[in-house]
């Protein structure tokens, strides 16, 4: 398969306002890809598009092989949203056996999805006692349960410490050795030079799709944030001209 995810001419509306512009890429399998932008870039639109649940005024989207969204995707596309989506009176252990169960694959595979996230020593808590980015990693884990083919990630590392962040960057590239395609977005810059390759999104429109080496050599800084804004800035003066 040349692309896990290809997305051709993309148009997404939120009442009168135009969220995504005519956006056009492919994601490459077996490889971490980075959706970097401001927040409100649309990038939480984009994901929801990528899964099927997002409704979209023209274009499409075509995921393994097949429509965004289809049922025989159902199995093979994991999404974790910013919200967590797992059972606040339920511990993370509990929550994660009962995904297992869903999914077939037992209790220890659970509890080894927990310690993968860091959550090992939380095991025993109630989730809604724990912090934000906690809920998020038992999403996470509950997510990993389903082994998919295709990871979608909206800010995952949001409001975690720096040594927590590396290690989960350190699964994402575990996983897309073992053959996963991910998708992770984040409005941190300093996350971009983790990534394989990067979609740089600013007002629902895709300023560049290349590696991070690529950006670097086409805007002449070592820095992915100042490479950002002069791509940004050159956006902008093809619009002014």
């Amino acid at each position: 398969m040349d692309a896990a995810v290809t997305v051709n001419h993309l148009v997404v509306d939120r009442g009168r306002h135009r969220v995504l512009h005519d956006l056009s890429f492919q994601i490459p399998p077996g490889q971490v890809t980075g959706l970097l932008g401001p927040s409100g870039s649309g990038k939480s639109t984009l994901m929801r598009a990528l899964v099927g649940v997002q409704v979209v005024r023209s274009g499409e989207v075509t995921v393994l092989g097949r429509p965004a969204g289809s049922a025989a995707l159902r199995s093979r596309v994991g999404y974790v949203t910013q919200s967590p989506s797992v059972y606040a009176d339920l511990t993370v252990r509990e929550n994660a056996r009962f995904f297992a169960a869903l999914y077939g694959v037992g209790a220890a595979a659970a509890d080894r999805a927990v310690a993968d996230v860091g959550l090992a020593d939380a095991a025993g808590q109630l989730v809604r006692d724990l912090s934000g980015g906690q809920m998020g990693r038992v999403s996470l884990a509950c997510a990993l349960l389903g082994r998919p083919e295709v990871l979608v990630l909206d800010e995952p590392t949001v409001g975690l410490d720096p040594v927590l962040r590396v290690e989960l960057w350190e699964q994402f590239h575990a996983l897309a050795d073992r053959g996963t395609t991910l998708l992770v977005s984040s409005h941190v810059m300093d996350e971009a030079g983790r990534c394989d390759r990067l979609l740089l999104l600013r007002e629902g429109r895709l300023l560049s799709d290349s590696t991070p080496a690529e950006l670097r050599a086409r805007t002449g800084t070592d820095d992915l944030e100042e490479a950002f804004l002069r791509v940004v800035r050159e956006q902008q003066a093809e619009v002014a001209a």
